[in-house]
């Protein structure tokens, strides 16, 4: 692949404006190219291009192209910075009246030079926010295209779309089904602008040559309305990529202008945190329809403050995925000691759950067209929720995590919205780390409160994802939670039932419907705020589940706590997996007696906290 840099345009305006300034700030910049200019970070804008490009094993050649007026200020920053100067291409141009417009600059490179290549385009006198950005998986993403690629960003609040070129984005392809060269706002409600960073394959190069003889004029030899040309006209395959950073062209710009974005530019740079990002992710407890969201039922599902997973990242160096001590040991007091916490804990903590997630992040964002920057953290997390009870302990560190990379990699809810997020969730488990698991744990742990969800069959082919609702929180009654001090591993309740389901057996099918209904059922009873019935339905939702189920997959350990918790007249179900129950005691005055029941039987006791995100104002951070 070849490289162009394009630095032939003339900036009068801001030249003008440096040379009259009367401040004497910027006296020293007095002729100097706009590509050569101050730009972030202590160095001139093209250093950074020049800098990013300058890799033998992405570019064969890296050329760049100016005009006669500035030609010996680059032939001197060539030789300065390493550049090969025969590589510097001169368009003969001195005034921006004569200039040839920056289609006829490229192809006059591709022409005088015989160049035979995909090449990449990138204007270099573009102010980038963020120096760290990888040209290598753009080159990736461009050649898993059968089409030419356009890098865009999301324009900040205060940048206006009639001053960019604006491109409308197939969600689903990438593919841009239109590019609106500095339209009126009300022409396209695209907030994705373009920038002078292209990949262009060789065989569409000669549609240069096409478009110029259609342009005799230099105003009509932009880059915006080739494309627009390219995209809107001919119809040919062009993709689009997201940087998560803003760019800046310098441009035809004043010295405010370019003031201003360098300001604003450098402190972004100096405001990159320092300071860690720590995001919570909460368990949750399946107040109806649980089993059933992996067998296209419904279920509603609670989010509790009482235990969470918390994520911390920070900028590093080298990328370090930190052990956590409990949960990933290395150091054990005796080989007993190794024995008993291997018996108890398994082999398998927490630390996969943080590999597994940066993994499946980065092969995300490569596939759906987000071009990371090149930034290194660490990243450590800690946990209180109990283990091996089905309280979604995995799914709240994958989604603590997911929220520490979103926010350090800038990646909005529009690149990755929720319901997708909660699908990236279980495939980090299912795809990569080979858990059982549902959808249910990771919509309510990324919707977060009192979620109703729908599974069925119909909205999941359609959509690849199902029916979400966030439920009123206000006035619910006192639920309460219990768990076995020494459970099982919670997977081995789902048994044999998935294999029934795929195979057609009535019993299980039907019951999977019936437990859809009684989700159903209990949303109509939450917004009636009719408790009693809520909690019959709970004790029907388990009855069901242990019809179909049989006592010897619930096992003896959960039996226990449900007749435990019956005998206070208290409803009560299996809040996930197994190794734990949830239930509604309409007598309050009983949850005393019921803790001291439960605890003398070695189970451990606790009312529950739900987690409602819109009291407090959180997304899931402390």
């Amino acid at each position: 692949m070849i490289c162009i840099l394009l630095v032939a345009g003339h900036g009068t305006v801001l030249e003008a404006q440096i040379k009259n300034d009367d401040t004497g700030l910027y006296s020293h910049l007095t002729g100097v190219p706009k590509a050569l200019l101050p730009g972030t970070g202590g160095k001139k804008i093209l250093d950074f291009w020049w800098e990013t490009v300058n890799m033998r094993q992405l570019f064969t050649e890296v050329y760049l192209v100016t005009n006669a007026d500035k030609y010996k200020h680059y032939e001197r920053w060539a030789t300065a910075n390493d550049f090969p100067v025969e590589n510097v291409v001169n368009d003969g141009s001195t005034t921006l009246e004569n200039r040839l417009g920056a289609v006829a600059d490229l192809e006059l490179v591709i022409r005088s030079r015989g160049l035979q290549d995909d090449i990449m385009v990138i204007a270099g006198d573009m102010l980038c926010a963020d120096q760290n950005f990888d040209v290598a998986q753009v080159i990736r993403f461009f050649r898993s295209k059968p089409g030419e690629l356009i890098i865009y960003y999301q324009l900040e609040e205060s940048e206006s779309s009639s001053s960019r070129g604006m491109v409308e984005v197939c969600p689903d392809t990438h593919r841009i089904s239109r590019f609106l060269e500095k339209p009126q706002p009300d022409l396209t409600a695209s907030r994705l602008a373009s920038v002078v960073f292209y990949c262009i394959r060789r065989e569409t190069l000669p549609r240069m040559c096409d478009y110029l003889s259609l342009q005799p004029r230099a105003n009509d030899r932009s880059f915006g309305r080739f494309w627009e040309w390219l995209i809107n006209e001919q119809q040919q395959d062009v993709f689009g990529m997201k940087l998560p950073t803003g760019f800046q062209l310098i441009g035809q710009v004043g010295l405010s202008d370019y003031t201003r974005w360098l300001t604003h530019y450098s402190s972004k740079q100096q405001n990159k945190p320092a300071k860690p990002i720590t995001c919570r992710s909460y368990a949750r407890v399946g107040l109806m329809g649980n089993p059933s969201d992996g067998f296209h039922g419904k279920t509603i599902a609670m989010s509790i403050s009482n235990f969470w997973a918390e994520v911390t990242l920070v900028d590093s160096q080298t990328l370090v995925l930190v052990p956590h001590p409990l949960n990933d040991p290395t150091e054990f007091g005796s080989l007993q000691d190794l024995f008993c916490i291997s018996r108890k804990e398994g082999y398998l903590g927490g630390l996969r759950l943080l590999q597994a997630t940066c993994k499946k992040f980065y092969q995300f964002c490569s596939k759906q067209g987000i071009a990371l920057t090149k930034q290194n953290f660490t990243l450590k997390y800690d946990t209180n929720i109990p283990r091996q009870v089905g309280l979604a302990g995995s799914s709240a560190i994958v989604s603590a995590t997911l929220k520490c990379l979103m926010k350090f990699y800038n990646i909005t809810d529009n690149d990755l919205p929720k319901p997708i997020r909660a699908n990236f969730i279980l495939n980090v488990e299912t795809d990569e780390l080979f858990i059982t698991a549902g959808l249910q744990d990771r919509v309510v742990q990324v919707y977060q409160g009192l979620v109703y969800m729908d599974f069925s069959k119909t909205l999941m082919d359609q959509q690849g994802y199902g029916h979400y609702v966030s439920l009123d929180m206000s006035d619910l009654p006192t639920f309460w939670l219990a768990y076995l001090s020494d459970p099982s591993d919670s997977g081995r309740i789902h048994s044999n039932i998935r294999q029934r389901w795929l195979s057609g057996e009535q019993v299980v099918l039907e019951a999977m419907k019936s437990f859809a209904e009684l989700t159903d059922q209990a949303r109509a009873a939450l917004q009636d705020r009719d408790w009693r019935r809520l909690a019959q339905l709970m004790d029907q939702n388990f009855e069901l589940r242990r019809s179909v189920y049989t006592d010897e997959c619930l096992g003896p350990g959960n039996l226990k706590m449900v007749a435990l918790a019956r005998q206070f007249g208290s409803a009560v179900k299996l809040p996930g997996s197994g190794g734990a129950v949830v239930g509604l005691c309409l007598d309050q005055d009983k949850l005393v007696a019921m803790r001291q029941t439960f605890q003398q039987a070695g189970c451990v006791f606790c009312v529950l906290s739900p987690y409602n995100p819109s009291a407090t104002g959180s997304a899931g951070s402390p």
